[in-house]
């Protein structure tokens, strides 16, 4: 027989408690404004998936000896809603709950209901949607989290598990908005390796790119981009974002061999290329091919995707002490194009032809 079906419990913020909006939302950053509430729901073996709650944000109690903080089995997502003319929408929440579930088949995790989380989440977010901002460019960011939470020192899976989503009301992810940004090539350190879990949206991935990104910040670059980790030889992806080269009018990013992330927006620039007849490439790029097309003045322009900042411009590369510039650090036509499409159909400026968006309320 199986398991009971999971009832979805609410338990609200008194409204004298909660939350003072921003006063100005063009100064609103990134990762730091949270809403009222939270979702969680907990898993052991006995019980299954249970205690699914809408509840006030809170403090979370775990033991010292979870192993999550032991032995890493953490995994996390990143998507956003949108606040528009015609009500607050999801932006392909479907793909980010199909990736989650690989990172947690990686990293011998249980999987999630995405049906089930999807619906929760349209709920949280309607019950704090007075905290999706108004103004262009800004919307909630969410962060599904799940964690390992059996208490023991010991290397093997955990048999129990903390799945939460909290809310976060943002702007731009990057301080110039959008404009092009300096990466550096790195070329000592790697991120991930194939048969590794790169492609899983795995916490420790995060915590193995902070060094170079760290140096690279010194040096006044905004991101790393990633080589690969045997040959040091093919670029891969940068630290928030996956990475596009558009040589000779034609898109090149790297193919998912397992050590780079499935990016939602990555596939969904893939899909608008496409669609518009743009010659598109999922193939080993080598560094020394960027390069030569810089040197040679094939490089149309480059740019990254990811769900924080949609589409960033990269105006040059550092690599081996030398600065690269790419079309004269001015954002490029087909870049332009991409931001002004996604974000277009994220605010429903622009028909979604493509079935992305699902409305929350």
């Amino acid at each position: 027989m199986g398991r009971k079906k999971m009832e979805l419990k609410i338990t609200r913020k008194n409204e004298g408690e909660r939350g003072k909006l921003p006063e100005d939302e063009s100064t609103l950053g990134f990762g730091t404004c949270f809403t009222d509430h939270m979702f969680s729901m907990y898993y052991t073996e006995e019980r299954g998936w249970h205690g699914a709650e809408i509840m006030p944000y809170h403090n979370l109690v775990l033991d010292p000896a979870a192993c999550s903080l032991h032995y890493g089995q953490m995994i996390f997502e990143g998507l956003k809603a949108y606040r528009r003319d015609d009500g607050i929408w999801l932006f392909r929440p479907d793909k980010n709950m199909e990736r989650l579930n690989a990172s947690a088949d990686r990293m011998c995790m249980v999987r999630i209901d995405p049906d089930f989380v999807i619906n929760a989440l349209k709920e949280l977010i309607t019950i704090d949607q007075r905290w999706v901002p108004h103004s262009e460019g800004t919307s909630l960011y969410i962060r599904p989290t799940f964690i390992a939470t059996e208490p023991f020192l010991g290397v093997h899976p955990s048999t129990e598990y903390l799945f939460y989503i909290i809310l976060c009301a943002v702007g731009a992810y990057y301080a110039t908005g959008f404009a092009p940004v300096k990466i550096k090539v790195e070329d000592k350190f790697v991120r991930a390796a194939l048969g590794g879990v790169g492609f899983a949206k795995a916490a420790g991935n995060y915590a193995a790119s902070l060094k170079s990104a760290e140096v690279a910040a010194e040096e006044g670059y905004t991101q790393v981009l990633w080589l690969d980790a045997q040959e040091r030889k093919y670029v891969e992806e940068v630290g928030t974002m996956n990475q596009f080269f558009v040589i000779d009018g034609t898109v090149i990013t790297s193919p998912l061999t397992g050590s780079i992330l499935p990016g939602v927006t990555r596939d969904s620039v893939i899909q608008i290329c496409k669609s518009e007849g743009i010659s598109v490439e999922e193939r080993n790029l080598s560094i020394d091919e960027v390069i030569k097309a810089i040197d040679d003045g094939k490089m149309d322009e480059a740019f990254g995707s990811g769900t924080a900042a949609v589409i960033t411009p990269v105006g040059s590369l550092g690599y081996k002490g030398k600065e690269y510039k790419i079309n004269d650090f001015k954002v490029g036509e087909l870049t332009q194009r991409l931001y002004d499409t996604l974000t277009g159909i994220q605010w429903g400026k622009i028909e979604d032809k493509y079935g992305w968006t699902t409305k929350v309320c």
